[in-house]
């Protein structure tokens, strides 16, 4: 079982959060961009850019925060969190 967190933080107060769970038998980096998809969906925004910094950040912890420098539109929180907390 395949577990991402996902969070919207503003001024350090958690706005929103939702939790994606995958069985499928995809690769684990397949399984992160799927979960990623269906929380944008969910929050209503647009992809985020992966940037060095971020990829960088995810494969140390398993968790990464998407800024306003990684999204295209503009955002009404201050950044998205994901944290992978079940594989």
């Amino acid at each position: 079982m395949f577990r991402l967190w996902a969070k919207t933080f503003k001024d350090n107060h958690m706005l929103r959060d939702t939790t994606i769970c995958n069985d499928s038998d995809d690769t684990r980096t397949h399984k992160i961009f799927s979960a990623l998809e269906e929380v944008c969906y969910e929050f209503d925004l647009s992809k985020p850019i992966w940037l060095d910094s971020t990829v960088a950040e995810f494969k140390r912890h398993s968790k990464a925060r998407f800024y306003q420098d990684n999204f295209v539109d503009s955002i009404d929180f201050d950044f998205l969190e994901i944290h992978v907390i079940e594989e």
